[in-house]
């Protein structure tokens, strides 16, 4: 199996509550496929970025995507007690099952 570890902070200078979290989360997706979408001309209007730009644009959202599931799995541990650790292992678990690994 491989693996792809990335390490995101704590965000200190906010006070998210799972729903502003999830919220954030949905803008940070649309925010996400309109750079799929919208800069590789799948609108139909004409794309002035080069590749490399876009493909630039793609990854700033994804990690804004990344970065906000990151603060909700805080919100969880602190707010709810839940254990992402076990939550992990139980995810990872279910994708063998499911034959994904």
């Amino acid at each position: 199996m491989q693996n792809k570890t990335i390490t995101l902070p704590k965000l200190t200078n906010l006070s998210p509550t799972m729903e502003s979290t999830a919220l954030k989360l949905m803008e940070e997706t649309g925010e996400l496929a309109q750079a799929i979408g919208k800069f590789r001309g799948l609108n139909g209007e004409t794309v002035d970025l080069a590749e490399e730009q876009v493909v630039k644009k793609i990854t700033e959202e994804l990690l804004d995507v990344a970065q906000t599931a990151v603060s909700m799995m805080f919100v969880l541990e602190e707010m709810y007690g839940v254990n992402i650790d076990t939550a992990l292992e139980e995810h990872i678990a279910k994708l063998a099952k499911k034959g994904y690994l």
